[in-house]
């Protein structure tokens, strides 16, 4: 082969390459939380007053899936429940929970891992399953594992603890507070949803 070949194949894999990656980010579609309060329901279309103090309208998909955020107690957190821990960083690296969130057994696995979060300043987010509950000094003491690893969490007594309910768009009313873990962002800039939490009696979702 001659060197001239060479250079020409190298040149064309790596053009090659480019497009793959190009088409991969293309495919990445940008997603947006959003937490606040319903102000106004029209058909399929929120009006949404963000946490922020920002107003944005969020289109809801024909088959949005709508989840009723409901309270709960410490007590429904047993070994092997699949929950997600909105915590804050303790100096001996534990978890300080703030919130903690009871996944339906059909979400299992769902965003499984240790990531940061927006809840709050440093605060992190935990999905994993609790494979240890010891009732503590400062609260309940209670060991997560997911995929990568496993956190020790502390969830103080007066933590808020919810879990989601399967549910339909009469939740979505006025007043209502939700949050939306990934609005999609369409080409011109509007939001469309596929899932919606919506607190229910008065519960904003604390996660």
């Amino acid at each position: 082969m001659s060197k001239r070949t060479w250079i020409s194949r190298i040149g064309a894999a790596a053009f090659a390459a480019c497009i793959v990656t190009s088409s991969a980010l293309a495919q990445q579609t940008p997603t947006v939380r959003i937490r606040g309060a319903i102000e106004s329901v029209d058909g399929n279309t929120l009006g949404i007053k963000t946490r922020e103090g920002s107003d944005v309208k969020v289109r809801m998909t024909d088959n949005v899936a709508v989840f009723a955020v409901v309270k709960t107690s410490l007590s429904e957190i047993k070994d092997g429940s699949y929950i997600g821990v909105t915590g804050l960083p303790e100096p001996d690296g534990t978890q300080k929970a703030i919130a903690v969130h009871i996944f339906p057994e059909n979400q299992r696995g769902a965003a499984e891992g240790f990531r940061p979060w927006d809840a709050r300043a440093n605060s992190t987010m935990t999905n994993a399953t609790v494979t240890q509950t010891v009732k503590g000094t400062g609260g309940q003491n209670i060991t997560v594992k997911y995929k990568d690893g496993e956190k020790k969490v502390v969830v103080p007594p007066d933590t808020p603890i919810v879990t989601f309910v399967a549910s339909d768009k009469s939740e979505l009313k006025p007043g209502a507070k939700l949050i939306i873990f990934g609005a999609v962002k369409k080409d011109d800039g509007s939001l469309e949803a596929n899932r919606v939490n919506v607190g229910r009696d008065g519960v904003t979702p604390p996660m």
